[in-house]
Parts: structure tokens; C-alpha cells; sequence
């Protein structure tokens, strides 16, 4: 009897050892994993992954660059925007001339792009309204030629770049040749 009672004791306490004996997480199947059991595993990967270079970072990751003021000349702005925002997004507002239909609009910013992109400044186009686009640099040092390059340009009426506004050249001419034509015509009556 004892011998029987002592081979039951040792039956069960097998079929309970192998009950307990659970699979970790590891060896489950992809299929029986918990959404605990995913992130577990995702940690894990991260933990094993080597840290990424600073230029494939997100830009807002990424450490400033070091900017030597002494070497700047504070009376030139342009110089002081090439320097601060060099290798940041910049994005640029541009206005085309009102006289302008919507179609020559569309396609004068259209020349525009491909210009700077054909003088290796890399920009993105983004329409706004019809007479009115978003000039988006990913490297922000180039927004300042690209802003002195539109400025030449006919059909430009202004820039706004880091919340400043710069009037096309041409513009300025065709306003003050207009003032002194209606002055003209008040003197006249």
C-alpha cells in the first residue's frame, strides 16, 4: 500500500512540475504573443541597436552646431542667417505679382523650383493659394540664396523669410513710377 500511495505522490508531482513549467516569452510562437510580450521584445532589439549618426537623426535630435560669433559680421543679416540655420528646415512664403493669371502663377513658381534645383538648392513646392506658395529648404543655409535669386525676378511681389519681407526689385520700381503718375494727376486737377 505504501508502495502505491508513493508511486501516486510521484505521478502527480510530475504532471504538476511539467503544469508549471511555462514557456517564457522567448521561445512562444510570434502568433501566441501578448501585446507585454511584443514590447518586451522590441526593448530588446533597442537595447542591441547601435546609436544612429547624427545626420540620420530627426532634426530636433540632433546637437546644434557649435557657431562661432566672432566670426560673423553683424551688419551682414544674410550671413547671419546662413550660419544660425545651417543644416535646420527653413520655409520660405512667396507672393507672385497680383497682374498675374493663376495659370502663369503655377508656372513661373514651377521655373522658379527648377531653377534653384538646377543651381543645387534642394527646395519643396507647396501651393498655398493660387498666387502664393510655401519654398520649404532642408537645408537652411540655402534659403538665403534662393531669397536674393526671387527678389530678381519679375514676377515676384515679396518673400517672406523668417518673418521678414522682402519687396522683388522690380515691384518697388512699378509702385514708385505709379506714385509719381497719380501725384501727377492730382497736381493736374
Amino acid at each position: 500500500m505504501r508502495l502505491e500511495v508513493f508511486t501516486i505522490i510521484c505521478v502527480l508531482l510530475s504532471v504538476n512540475g511539467e503544469e508549471k513549467k511555462v514557456k517564457s516569452w522567448k521561445d512562444k510562437d510570434i502568433r501566441d504573443m501578448t501585446d507585454a510580450d511584443m514590447e518586451r521584445l522590441l526593448d530588446q532589439w533597442e537595447e542591441n541597436e547601435e546609436p544612429l549618426e547624427d545626420d540620420e537623426l530627426p532634426e530636433h535630435l540632433r546637437p546644434a552646431p557649435q557657431i562661432d560669433f566672432s566670426q560673423i559680421d553683424p551688419t551682414n543679416p544674410d550671413n547671419l542667417l546662413r550660419v544660425t540655420k545651417q543644416g535646420k528646415n527653413v520655409m520660405m512664403f512667396v507672393d507672385v505679382r497680383d497682374e498675374l493669371s493663376e495659370t502663369e502663377a503655377e508656372t513661373i513658381m514651377k521655373i522658379w523650383q527648377g531653377s534653384l534645383q538646377n543651381n543645387h538648392i534642394n527646395t519643396e513646392r507647396y501651393p498655398i493659394e493660387s498666387k502664393r506658395s510655401i519654398f520649404m529648404f532642408r537645408e537652411g543655409s540655402q534659403a538665403v540664396d534662393a531669397k536674393n535669386y526671387l527678389i530678381e525676378q519679375p514676377e515676384l511681389k515679396h518673400v517672406t523669410l523668417e518673418g521678414n519681407n522682402f519687396q522683388g526689385k522690380h515691384v518697388d520700381k512699378e509702385y514708385k513710377s505709379a506714385d509719381k503718375k497719380r501725384k501727377s494727376e492730382n497736381t493736374e486737377l
